[in-house]
């Protein structure tokens, strides 16, 4: 996999990568959310919950979305969301590899870093195959699959925000070796 990795550090190829998730990314933020949104009430979907949340959260959110919002929320924002999470790890893995290599540390532990949003892609799609769940099983909801897919929702936003850290001191580096090098 570092490999791979390596072989595909482009800048244009990773700003272009960088570009579409993030076309993907506004577009969920933009037009499903607010879209699922519009059904709940004024309460946040799963999906925008890094803390997590509970069997009763879930049951009052699902059952204020109702039948419709529920189905916007399996056929308009899932879809998307299935898209999302492979764009966000590949794109956001390539674009912290690329700074670590800019940095010169692509053959250090360093580098393994990079494959944060990847394990992160990987707890969103968990999480998302858990609200497919809770969606067709509604009004039936089984509190280990709430559980389980709130970790995963934790999970994911934990990697997310210890990447993003890690990639702003990283590009913080890197500007001071470009300042330096001047």
């Amino acid at each position: 996999m570092p490999d791979i990795i390596r072989r595909n550090i482009g800048g244009k190829k990773v700003l272009l990568l960088f570009v579409v998730t993030n076309i993907i990314y506004a577009f969920m933020l933009g037009v499903t959310i607010p879209k699922v949104m519009s059904f709940s009430g004024g309460m946040k979907i799963i999906d925008m919950m890094p803390a997590g949340y509970n069997s009763e959260y879930v049951r009052t959110l699902l059952t204020a979305l109702g039948e419709k919002g529920r189905a916007t929320y399996l056929y308009n924002q899932i879809p998307v969301d299935m898209i999302y999470p492979l764009l966000f790890a590949v794109s956001y893995c390539l674009t912290l590899a690329y700074v670590i290599d800019k940095l010169g540390e692509s053959d250090g532990p360093l580098f393994y870093v990079s494959f944060l949003p990847i394990l992160a892609g990987t707890f969103d799609y968990c999480e998302n195959i858990g609200i497919i769940r809770m969606l067709n099983d509604f009004p039936k909801l089984s509190e280990s699959l709430v559980s389980s897919t709130s970790l995963f929702s934790v999970a994911k936003s934990t990697c997310t925000t210890i990447y993003f850290i890690i990639l702003i001191f990283s590009l913080i580096l890197l500007g001071f070796k470009k300042l330096k090098s001047d």
